[in-house]
């Protein structure tokens, strides 16, 4: 995870989440260990401590020293270099995976195995075989695998997900997401890697059912020399014919973070910077009104109007996504039922980013890709069945 603007406080503060209903405390809390202690695992531990029906008995890294700074006033959790001896803890119940996306596909599937339920950081793994295997195992074996989409669980997507998903802003026409500044050129990914799976996260979880992914194409560039695209622009075809279009940057000396979605009745524009607006929805748009005065000979087409309304801007409740990213892998599990980003959703952000690097590949050709990879599931579900 390489986006800092979603760890907004400092690892070990204990700050209430402003505005965030009351949890009660459950009888039986689930066990749970923290694997990483490096950039994202402090977050981890620090709002598994914050959430009452969570209680973090370990921190696995194979820096112990690292782990032991990390805990520093938690002194009821323990650390460990050994993994083994967190999977053999029979008080754990779960294991939240903060490690190197290199590490996820054999963490994950060893606390499967172990009767775990998952929370892993994205991506899920580093290939959609893979992913799709942990996905059939997590189903075989009837436990929670959820991916910690931070960003779908900040305040303002949320809102985000709801509007479009209740019809309020009409049929989705476009999507549109910048995401620049001056960042770290990573040494193993390029920059479609490295920040395109925020915005993909946040496409999944916001398009309304049954609109879904059905081409990619992807353009990029290495101004730089580094290797790797440092620049790329990538466009998802949706099967309702609309265009979902990112722009990612590692060279923009100036930070940008926005995400407008178009619809017919309604417009949303998404500013990440702007914390006193963050979400403006436009009642302003194009119509298409079929006329009723022609001939039949020219019914079919359509005189264009202009609607030119209101700008609201909705109150939101600033609350740290992390919180509620815990709360629901928490709810999933106490209540047995799929989390909203679960291991299907990391697979299709994963098939997406496959199909942007093919794409890449060969120039920017559209690749054809299936919201729900169908035929590797199946047969991932039938190699878990055999074992």
């Amino acid at each position: 995870m390489t986006e800092t603007e979603t760890a907004n406080e400092a690892p070990g503060e204990h700050v209430p989440t402003p505005g965030a209903p009351p949890q009660p405390t459950p009888a039986h809390p689930i066990g749970i260990a923290v694997v990483g202690a490096g950039y994202w695992g402090p977050n981890l531990v620090r709002n598994a401590q914050l959430t009452p029906a969570l209680r973090l008995h370990w921190l696995c890294d194979l820096d112990e020293g690292r782990s032991r700074r990390v805990l520093g006033e938690y002194s009821t959790v323990r650390s460990t270099t050994s993994f083994e001896q967190v999977l053999a803890d029979e008080r754990v119940g779960a294991v939240a995976v903060a490690t190197p996306a290199a590490a996820h596909y054999r963490l994950v599937r060893a606390a499967l195995e172990a009767g775990k339920h998952v929370l892993v950081e994205k991506p899920i793994t580093t290939s959609a075989e893979q992913a799709a295997d942990l996905v059939a195992l997590a189903e075989e074996r009837g436990l929670v695998l959820m991916c910690d989409h931070t960003f779908c669980y900040t305040p303002v997507v949320r809102r985000i997900r709801e509007l479009v998903h209740g019809g309020e802003i009409g049929d989705v026409q476009f999507f549109d997401s910048v995401r620049i500044n001056l960042g770290l050129v990573q040494p193993d990914v390029d920059v479609l890697w490295d920040l395109a799976p925020h915005d993909l996260s946040i496409l999944d979880f916001v398009l309304p059912p049954g609109v879904e992914p059905v081409g990619v194409s992807a353009q990029g560039a290495d101004p730089i020399g580094a290797g790797r695209a440092c620049v790329a622009y990538l466009t998802v075809r949706l099967s309702n014919g609309a265009l979902a279009h990112c722009h990612v940057n590692w060279l923009s000396p100036t930070k940008v973070r926005t995400t407008l979605i178009g619809g017919s009745r309604r417009t949303l524009v998404w500013d990440d910077l702007n914390p006193q607006a963050r979400l403006a929805v436009h009642d302003r748009g194009v119509d298409l009104t079929p006329p009723d005065e022609l001939t039949d000979a020219i019914r079919h087409q359509a005189l264009i109007s202009y609607r030119v309304g209101e700008m609201v801007a909705p109150a939101l409740v600033e609350q740290e996504a992390l919180r509620n990213v815990m709360a629901e892998f928490a709810g999933a599990i106490t209540e047995g039922r799929a989390p909203l980003t679960d291991g299907r959703a990391g697979l299709r952000v994963l098939q997406l980013l496959e199909a942007a690097s093919l794409s890449l590949e060969l120039g920017g050709a559209t690749v054809p890709v299936g919201a729900a990879p169908v035929d590797e599931l199946s047969e991932a579900q039938e190699r878990a069945a055999t074992r």
